[in-house]
Formats: structure tokens, sequence, C-alpha cells
């Protein structure tokens, strides 16, 4: 169904799902990042650091989504919404990129982590359900901002994979520098990603506000995003 298309209600359901998904992120990453700085300072991983403090990022773009649907007109939100999960994406991909170069010129030697590659699997498990759940409801929604949102929780599976990887080969063979270059790759990911959110372009279909009545020309797209597209 067109997100135009969507009566109030389904609009409210769909809303209140966004609210929820975006709690859920934020707590399991809360969560998430504690124990991997912890374990990444027991086993002097930076790699694990990292993990935890971009996962400290994907809370803040959470917390924005948060932010954005406790409105009682979250689309009035959306546009800035947006510009907040752009800069999430930008501090992300600076941290990942400050994390990897340091790994790779400091060329030290972690301990093997047990608890980090749990942590990894573990991750792996449970963010692709999130961003399945979040693009179903964003689409739907024709949210740019959930759109958005999700793409955040898809680089941070990314990353979870690439520090299972990186801890996997650290543990077996001892290639310590695995980890930091396919997280450069990631990095550059998440700035043509970051730049897409600030422009606008998450969003599959555009949501317009609905007509206060039949006689009235609806005011435009919701989601600041088919603006965007024509500029």
């Amino acid at each position: 169904m067109s997100a135009s298309l969507l009566t109030p209600e389904r609009r409210a359901v769909l809303s209140r799902r966004s609210l929820w998904l975006a709690y859920a992120t934020a707590g399991y990453n809360l969560l998430e990042g504690l124990v991997a700085i912890a374990a990444g300072a027991a086993a002097s991983s930076t790699a694990l650091i990292g993990f935890g403090l971009d996962s400290f990022v994907e809370v803040s773009s959470a917390a924005v989504l948060i932010w954005q649907f406790r409105s009682r007109v979250p689309e009035a939100r959306e546009r800035l919404a947006l510009r907040l999960i752009g800069a999430s994406f930008f501090a992300l991909a600076a941290w990942v990129t400050f994390d990897a170069v340091r790994s790779l010129l400091a060329g030290g030697d972690a301990d093997v982590s047990p608890v980090g590659i749990g942590l990894a699997v573990a991750s792996l498990l449970v963010m692709p359900l999130l961003v399945a759940a979040k693009r179903r409801t964003g689409r739907e929604l024709g949210s740019a901002t959930v759109m958005a949102d999700s793409t955040q929780t898809m680089l941070c599976t990314y990353l979870s994979g690439v520090l299972l990887v990186g801890l996997v080969l650290n543990a077996t063979w001892g290639w310590s520098w695995a980890d930091p270059i396919a997280a450069l790759v990631i990095a550059g990911v998440a700035v043509k990603e970051g730049v897409e959110a600030w422009r606008g372009e998450h969003c599959d279909d555009c949501a317009p506000l609905p007509a206060v009545d039949a006689t009235v020309e609806s005011p435009g797209c919701a989601d600041g995003c088919c603006t965007e597209r024509k500029a």
C-alpha cells in the first residue's frame, strides 16, 4: 500500500511500531556497547573497543527516531531527524576510520576474546531482524528516517561481521590487520549513506501529508525527500 493511502489508524500503528523498534535498538546497542568495551579492554582489542563505541553511535540514531515518533505529528520532525541521522553516519565513519588507521599503525596483537566472538555472533543474529522490521515499517509508512535508521543498523550488522572475521583470524592465524582493512571499506559506505540521509534520499516512496479535506490539495511530502529529489 502506498504511504499516501494509509488510514490515520494504520499510520498511528506504524508510528508506534517505529517507536518500539527504536527502543529495542537503543536497548540492545547500549548493552552491546558496554560488553564490547569491557571485553576490548580486557583483551587489549582496539577492534572490540571501536565496535563498542560504534554501538553508542547506533544508540544516538535510535534516539533521534524516539524523539521524532514521540511527537504527536512525527512528520513535522522528519527533515531535522533525517539530518541528525545523517550526522550519526558521519560520526560512525569518522570513528571507524580513526580506529582502523590507529590499529594498522599500532600493529599491536590483541588477546583472543571468546566474549567478543560470542558478542559478534549474537549481533549477527539480532541485527538483521531489526533491519527487516524497520524496512518493512519504513516502506509502508513512507518514512525516510526509519529507512535511514534501518541502513544504520545494517551497517552495524556489517561491522559485526567484520569484527567476527577479524577476531577469528587474529585468534587462528594472528592476522591482526584483516579487521581494520575491512572496516575502512565500511567507513566509506557509511559516508555515502550519510550523504544520502542528509539529502533525504532514503525513502522508496514519499508520504504526502493528508489534506484537510477533499477540496484542499495536499501540502507536500511529509518526509522532505521528494523536495530534495526534485532539487
